[in-house]
């Protein structure tokens, strides 16, 4: 909530906001939508970066902000609507809002879909496979994310 006031020039929405809680196995649900009108709360998998989980462990243990790093990014990011992107196809785009992500458009880092964040890919591998930094989902979570998410709400990772 503190994030929400702090950077509240750049987050002027303030119906929902999304949480991720990298302490968590990349198996569970640990991205967070949060309504802060209704008061319920919907929850996702999400993949974390490569470079966070050098050995493939299923958990986030290191950080960056440097470009190239493969490592997801903590702290207050500003939904920046939607996107399309030749690689990763439809997406939702960051913007990073302090100096633990304040690259992220630099570095690409946004919400896509991913065949290693696919329920599929979890029941075979027990996992989630690792991103390059970003916020991947399943599939099938990302049409709907995309659209509620939309531009100036709140994301906030941390471990």
């Amino acid at each position: 909530m503190a994030a929400l006031d702090i950077h509240h020039r750049k987050i002027p929405l303030r119906d929902r906001m999304y949480l991720v809680d990298f302490k968590k196995f990349s198996g569970e649900e640990r991205l967070y939508e949060v309504d802060l009108i209704a008061g319920e709360v919907k929850v996702l998998r999400t993949c974390h970066g490569r470079g966070s989980d050098p050995s493939h462990t299923g958990y986030a243990q290191r950080f960056s902000n440097t470009p190239d790093s493969n490592m997801s990014s903590v702290g207050a990011y500003a939904t920046a609507g939607a996107g399309w992107g030749a690689q990763q196809g439809p997406n939702v785009l960051l913007d990073g809002l302090e100096y633990t992500n304040d690259k992220a458009r630099e570095r690409a880092i946004i919400i896509h879909g991913a065949d290693y964040a696919d329920p599929d890919f979890l029941a075979r591998e027990g996992k989630l496979g690792r991103s390059y930094g970003c916020f991947s989902v399943a599939h099938t979570d990302l049409p709907e994310l995309r659209e509620r998410m939309g531009e100036g709400r709140l994301l906030f990772a941390w471990a």
